[in-house]
Parts: C-alpha cells; structure tokens; sequence
C-alpha cells in the first residue's frame, strides 16, 4: 500500500518543467475480472509495442522543443486504480525503452473484480488536471466490457472540463470473420456514455492479440489530430 500511495503523490508532483509540452496523454487500461492473466500481459506488452513501434516512436518524438508527457494506470473497480507510470517526460528514445521496459516488468496486483468506467474517468481527469500548461490533454480509455461499478459514465463525462477521452475497445477475435456484434455494441456504448471532445473517436482490436496493433493506430492518429489542430490554429 505504501508504494502504492508513493507512487500517486509522484504521479500528481510537478515534472521539472519544459518549454513546451504539446500533449499530456494518460492511459487508462482495464484490467477487471472479465481480463485473464494471458490478456492481461497481451495488454501490457502490447502497449509497449506500439510506443516502439518506429513510426509511433517518431511521430511521439519528432517535436523536441515541446514534448509529450505520459501517464499509464491500471483500473477496475470504483475504488481501484494503480499507476504504473507517473507522468514522465518522453525527451528521446532512450526514455520511450525506458517507459516500455518498466510495462513489460509490470506484475499484476491484486485489484476490485468490477467494471468502474466512471470512476477511472475521474481518475485521469485528476492526473491530467496537473498537466494544464500542455497544449491537448487526452485521456485514453481501454475496456472489453460495459461500467457496472461505481458512478456512470455519462454522469461524469461533463464534468471533466477541456478534458478528451478516447476509447480503445476490446472485441471477441473469433466472430472477426462474421462481425463481432459485442465489440460493436460496445463500440456504440464508448460512443454515447465515454468518450468526450470535437476530436474523440473509439478504436476497435479484435480481441487482445489484436491490442498492439490498435493501440498504435490509435496513438498516430491522436498525435496526427493535434498536429492538424496546431496547423489550422496557425491559419
């Protein structure tokens, strides 16, 4: 408990400033009763993955005068949240190895069995609330099941202020061939009760082998839409 409680006063600490910090981005991934241990370690080596990836890795990297900051945590139930990266600075690439190796090291902890979307909302939107001088903060959502735990999502969504919230949706992979009809349904629920924004969308894995994959596109295209908001703010 005590590293746990160690680890969110670093979380909420002030980071040595920058200069600039473009995008304050938090991650958000589900890991309730309804996610195995093998989906477990698919999620977070498939996070890893795509941060490695080298068109994620460069596009994360290519502003170095105004860099991105990243926050990574664990939640399920309504009073269950773990962080598993306080918010750092991602200045070069020996730092995104560094943010991947301690994901991949990550053992899972012993949290609530429950789906407590609302909850992990309120949950980024404190850490993210530290990060006002970045010029996007973007919470990033991941979940394979619909909130059963703790307040609403819609009822807490609009509270969340200048706050984006994005949604990675985790489907069954073997009704890929015919169309997973879970996975779209739950895509329609991130749709009308999470995700907020002008810019938010949901992004669908067909299942947990599918996570890395998703997780990159998903990635490329957040920083594709700040870059295009920069652009045309410039106009």
């Amino acid at each position: 408990m005590k590293r746990l409680v160690c680890a969110a006063v670093l979380a909420l600490a002030p980071l040595a400033a920058s200069a600039e910090c473009r995008l304050a981005l938090a991650l958000g991934l589900d890991v309730s009763g309804s996610v195995d241990a093998e989906e477990y370690r698919l999620q977070l080596d498939g996070l890893a993955g795509a941060l490695l990836r080298p068109d994620v890795a460069e596009a994360i990297l290519a502003m170095p005068d105004a860099p991105m900051r990243l926050f990574v945590y664990e939640w399920s139930g309504a009073a269950s949240q773990r962080i598993l990266i306080p918010w750092t600075e991602i200045a070069d690439e020996a730092g995104l190895r560094a943010i991947a190796g301690r994901l991949t090291g990550a053992e899972r902890a012993a949290l609530d069995l429950s789906t407590g979307i609302g909850q992990a909302m309120l949950f980024g939107q404190t850490a993210t609330r530290r990060q006002a001088e970045c010029w996007r903060r973007t919470l990033d959502l991941s979940g394979d099941g619909e909130s059963n735990s703790g307040p609403r999502p819609r009822e807490v969504r609009d509270a969340l202020g200048d706050l984006t919230v994005n949604g990675l949706v985790i489907g069954t992979p073997r009704l890929a061939e015919t169309g997973d009809s879970a996975a779209s349904s739950l895509r329609r629920y991130f749709e009308s009760e999470v995700i907020r924004g002008p810019d938010a969308f949901v992004e669908v894995a067909r299942g947990y082998e599918a996570f890395e994959d998703t997780m990159a596109r998903k990635l490329l295209k957040e920083i594709q839409i700040l870059a295009f908001s920069d652009a045309s703010g410039d106009q």
